[in-house]
Parts: C-alpha cells; sequence; structure tokens
C-alpha cells in the first residue's frame, strides 16, 4: 500500500500518526511540508479530496492566522491557500494520502481507516 504523509516533526500527533503507520508495516512518503509547502495545485486537489475547505483547514491558534486576519470571512478561498503556502505552519496536520482516501488526521487514530 502507497502511503504519503504531509508530516510536522514537531508535532506530537504527526509523529504519532507515523508511528501508527510504521506500525502497520508501511514505511510512507514523507512530505516535510514545514520545509517543502504544496504548490497551490496540489493544495487543491488535498482539499478536494478532502472535501474540505481551505477555511477548515486553517489552524487557527498560529499566530499568522489573525497577523494575516484570515479570521476575516471577506477572505477568499484563493487567499487563504496562498496564506497557508506562504506560512504552511497555518496548515492543519497531518495529512495522510492512501487508496483509501484523504484525510487530517485529527485525532491520530483516524489514520487506522486509512491503512
Amino acid at each position: 500500500m502507497s502511503v504519503t504523509i504531509y508530516h510536522n516533526d514537531r508535532c506530537t500527533t504527526s509523529l504519532a500518526v507515523l508511528d501508527i503507520i510504521r506500525a502497520a508495516g508501511i514505511e510512507p512518503v514523507i512530505i516535510e511540508y514545514m520545509k517543502t509547502p504544496p504548490s497551490h495545485e496540489a493544495m487543491l486537489a488535498l482539499l478536494l479530496a478532502m472535501d474540505m475547505t481551505p477555511r477548515a483547514l486553517l489552524r487557527t491558534r498560529e499566530r499568522a492566522y489573525l497577523s494575516l486576519h484570515l479570521d476575516d470571512e471577506g477572505k477568499t478561498d484563493r487567499q487563504i491557500i496562498d496564506a497557508m503556502l506562504a506560512h504552511p505552519e497555518l496548515i492543519e496536520r497531518p495529512i495522510v494520502v492512501t487508496e483509501k482516501g484523504v484525510k487530517v488526521c485529527r485525532p491520530k487514530t483516524k489514520v487506522i481507516e486509512l491503512l
């Protein structure tokens, strides 16, 4: 099975999800999105696959959320995606991609549905 994880190695949930994947005997493709954010097209594809709006994928407790005025409901999806790509800490994590689907794996046990 092919598994890709959009991973932040400073996030305990992301680390726990990676451990669950590896415990299942799978070595995933690891995308360290904080170092290499996805392209705009890749982000759109992930959002479509998860049936999520960009706003639903935002981490609202990050400093950039308020400093970029992302709490403004007038911000367009494009503006939100651009902000997430410029400030990848705004992207909720971890995102896991398998043949069974794409999910933000919070809580960490959500990854089991994809394995």
